[in-house]
């Protein structure tokens, strides 16, 4: 892997993680307003507690690229059920404009999904803890 794939890698991890530590930050620190938001996906507000693990730990795993296969299909199957929990709307009463809007979160979760499960696939990277790890295993 040459040098910009390896900061490429590691740029695309950044960029597809950090707006989930964000968000799972968010929602920590008004817990009250995220769990009547979940509940409004038809979960029960305790369920958020496990999302905002999802987010914070998952998001901070894929950028440091510590088992970054597993954190990036969990985050993955997070934005797809997000995306289909909270922005896949049809028949809600949402009409134009609003259900356009959702309809293109929701077409964004599907793309962010994507994303994560190429890196599940193709890997962290040179510039990760998975691959030191791996670098110092191979080398006892």
């Amino acid at each position: 892997m040459t040098n910009a794939e390896s900061y490429g890698a590691l740029l695309a991890r950044v960029l597809l993680a950090f707006m989930f530590i964000l968000s799972g930050w968010g929602k920590l620190t008004d817990i009250s307003g995220a769990m009547a938001y979940t509940a409004m996906g038809g979960l029960p507000g305790i369920a958020v507690l496990p999302a905002i693990a999802v987010e914070i730990l998952g998001g901070l795993a894929v950028i440091v690229g510590w088992q970054t296969r597993w954190a990036a299909l969990a985050l993955a199957v997070f934005c797809v059920l997000s995306g289909l929990l909270y922005h896949y709307l049809p028949g809600r009463g949402l009409e134009g404009v609003a259900q356009g809007a959702e309809m293109i979160n929701f077409q964004k979760n599907l793309a962010i999904a994507g994303g994560f499960i190429l890196l599940a696939a193709m890997g962290p990277g040179r510039i990760s803890l998975d691959a030191h790890r791996s670098s110092r295993t191979e080398a006892a």
